[in-house]
């Protein structure tokens, strides 16, 4: 699978955050590693969103989002979750894509062990139900992919964390809605999720 070049997180981020979807996230740990097809997304968009991190303008927490797109920003939220985002658009501009949800594809195992998930058989449907719930949220996400303080700044095109091509357009499939867990900006439909997806975080 084709490793996705800088010009595609360059682009307008609502059309990054459509183009996301069908794409694979790939995490290298060691001498493993995991893949998810990237099935759930929402944007922000900076100083045009008051529901977004850089509304205000950067700060410490904030500044990997103004940073050229194609870097991973990862923050802290609730004392408790990481999660996830993909920088958008020329240096400066404060916008991501909140990576919500994932179709696990490689290295389920290792994903359940982070996700502190029983491992049985894949034919018992209690684990098949286990895979479905591994990342389909913000937060699993995170903890499925390992993904943290530490992986906060990531160049997207190194060789550690990075999307590649999915090599198939599914435009015809996207459902857009309102985003999830906000209190303002709520009427904006920036949400992005493939229809028919068991994988999406909610429908």
């Amino acid at each position: 699978m084709k490793k996705l070049p800088r010009s595609f997180y360059l682009r307008p981020t609502l059309t990054v955050a459509k183009e996301l979807l069908g794409k694979y996230l790939i995490r290298k740990i060691g001498d493993r590693t995991l893949v998810g097809k990237i099935v759930e997304v929402e944007a922000y968009l900076g100083e045009n969103d008051p529901a977004s991190h850089a509304y205000r303008g950067k700060t410490k927490r904030n500044e990997v989002m103004f940073l050229k797109g194609g870097h991973l920003y990862v923050y802290f939220t609730y004392g408790m979750h990481f999660c996830s985002n993909i920088v958008t658009e020329d240096e400066g501009k404060g916008r991501a894509v909140l990576l919500r949800a994932i179709e696990p594809i490689e290295g389920i195992d290792k994903m359940k062990k982070n996700r502190k998930i029983k491992i049985t058989g894949t034919t018992n449907p209690e684990d098949k139900k286990s895979i479905k719930e591994l990342a389909n949220g913000p937060a699993k996400l995170c903890q499925a992919f390992e993904l943290a303080r530490k992986e906060n700044g990531t160049d997207l095109l190194g060789n550690e964390i990075y999307i590649s091509d999915g090599g198939a357009e599914i435009n015809s499939t996207i459902i857009t809605t309102t985003r999830i867990g906000i209190t303002t900006g709520v009427e904006k439909k920036w949400r992005y999720y493939i229809k028919g997806n068991s994988f999406v975080s909610k429908k």
